[in-house]
């Protein structure tokens, strides 16, 4: 005859691997979404001029066409970018229908390079268009960010990921 004892060791020895997977489970869907922003959207660390930025990441049709609409704000060491297609290079066009943060935008060519940087204003519904034909990404911070840390077009910027 098994004791108390016995009978709740056999038990937890049985259910031991049960729980153990779950706690596994939880850690790695926390691990996921450490990745990914409030809204849903993957995240990057990148370095410019020594400078860290975390970014939210638009490569797909409708995270690029929502961009930073609607949002109240936006944090100092944060941005948003945008990610074409880096085999085709093609001329980027933005507005500010619906934002209400004003941000500075910079254009980026496939090797990672800023090509230009242009302020735009809140619920400004002007086109902002490269002057370059050469985008592969473009980065949008809070207005003045590039100025406040000194980097300007022909600075590389490391980490971006690829479509």
């Amino acid at each position: 005859m098994r004791t108390n004892g016995a009978k709740k060791l056999s038990i937890l020895r049985r259910i031991a691997p049960i729980l153990i997977a779950g706690f596994i489970f939880i850690l790695s869907a926390c691990q996921q979404k450490a990745a990914e922003s409030a809204f849903g959207l993957r995240t990057a660390d990148l370095k410019i001029s020594n400078v860290p930025l975390t970014v939210e990441i638009a490569d797909t049709p409708q995270a690029s066409e929502n961009g930073l609409m609607f949002r109240g704000s936006l944090p100092e060491d944060r941005g948003m970018l945008f990610v074409y297609d880096a085999d085709a290079p093609k001329r980027a066009t933005f507005w500010m229908k619906n934002t209400k943060i004003p941000l500075s935008i910079a254009f980026i060519d496939s090797a990672g390079t800023i090509l230009e940087v242009k302020s735009m204003y809140p619920m400004d519904e002007s086109i902002v268009s490269s002057s370059s034909a050469e985008v592969a990404y473009a980065l949008e911070v809070n207005q003045g960010w590039f100025d406040r840390h000194k980097i300007s077009p022909g600075d590389k910027i490391d980490g971006i990921p690829r479509r």
